[in-house]
């Protein structure tokens, strides 16, 4: 082979050597968080949120300050959040620590009422009750539908958003997690 048909099936086949390269980079950035995955290039603040614990004591974000926090926007009556509920209370079974948090909030009007039931139907044991009876925090954080999920920094702001529901007991989510933890 000359030189001259060495370069010109340099130059044609580099486009595809590089694409390649690119696929390649997207499918291992895909693996390692899934497309329902925005992380931020910057924390962002987040409006106040109230809401309360299971034993009806009122709480805002706040106070979770200095811990890392997964907070899950569902209710009872989403497909999409039941399937997603077991893999949050194996997350907080497997990262229970004083540093770290899931804190699922229901916005069910009926509260505890239908919350509690819905923990033992699952044999949730490990996941807080929390409740946002007013249904405002999807409204109040930007949320575009249920499940939602912030991971919130120990500064109290949102560096990562997922919508839709996410195994987070599985690589993916796990990989996301810990870029926040720091692990």
């Amino acid at each position: 082979m000359t030189r001259a048909m060495t370069r010109a099936i340099t130059r044609a086949t580099l486009p595809l050597v590089l694409a390649g390269w690119l696929l390649l980079g997207m499918a291992a950035s895909a693996q390692e968080f899934p497309g329902n995955a925005e992380l931020h290039a910057a924390p962002r603040s987040l409006p106040a949120l109230a809401f309360t614990d299971g034993d009806g004591r009122p709480l805002t974000l706040e106070a979770f300050r200095g811990r890392v926090v997964l907070l899950n926007l569902w209710a009872t009556w989403c497909g999409p959040c039941r399937r997603e509920m077991p893999s949050l209370d194996r997350v907080q079974a497997a990262l229970a620590a004083p540093d770290f948090l899931v804190l699922a909030l229901s916005i069910d009007r009926k509260g505890r009422e239908v919350v509690a039931p819905f923990y033992r139907e699952l044999a949730l044991t490990r996941l807080g009750i929390y409740l946002d009876t007013t249904g405002r925090a999807p409204f109040t954080l930007g949320a575009r539908g249920l499940p939602v999920t912030l991971l919130i920094d120990r500064e109290g702001r949102e560096v990562a958003r997922v919508t839709g529901p996410l195994e987070w007991d599985e690589p993916a989510g796990r990989a996301l997690i810990a870029r926040v933890l720091g692990r």
